[in-house]
């Protein structure tokens, strides 16, 4: 009988740019942030946290799904992270790679200059 082989892959998206801590200046909730790109930013939540975050409870208080744990997002904390990234204290990973990558690239070719035919 033969074994299968692990399919499992290794996420190593966390090795070069790992999750950084931001605190939110409305509560003080203490998350785990990763900017990927400007679009997209993915946010750990820890038991402190999710207790300090005043939108979070009041959208437990009203929301059908509150037992579930559907919390969508907190605009408080969302501008601690985008005041985060312009203060330089949490770095958006596709920008770094760009750079990364543009510094290790061969320069483009320059424009060829024809001149038009007469």
């Amino acid at each position: 009988m033969m074994e299968a082989e692990s399919s499992v892959r290794t996420d190593n998206r966390f090795d070069a740019m790992p999750m950084m801590p931001v605190a939110c200046r409305s509560c003080g909730a203490r998350v785990l942030v990763r900017k990927s790109t400007w679009n997209q930013t993915s946010v750990q939540w820890n038991a402190d946290a999710t207790e300090r975050c005043t939108e979070r409870a009041e959208a437990e208080k009203v929301s059908a799904h509150a037992s579930r744990g559907v919390f969508l997002a907190c605009s408080a904390l969302r501008e601690s992270i985008l005041r985060a990234v312009r203060d330089g204290e949490l770095t958006i990973v596709d920008e770094t790679e760009d750079a990364v990558r543009q510094a290790h690239s061969p320069a483009p070719p320059l424009p060829s200059r024809r001149t038009p035919a007469r």
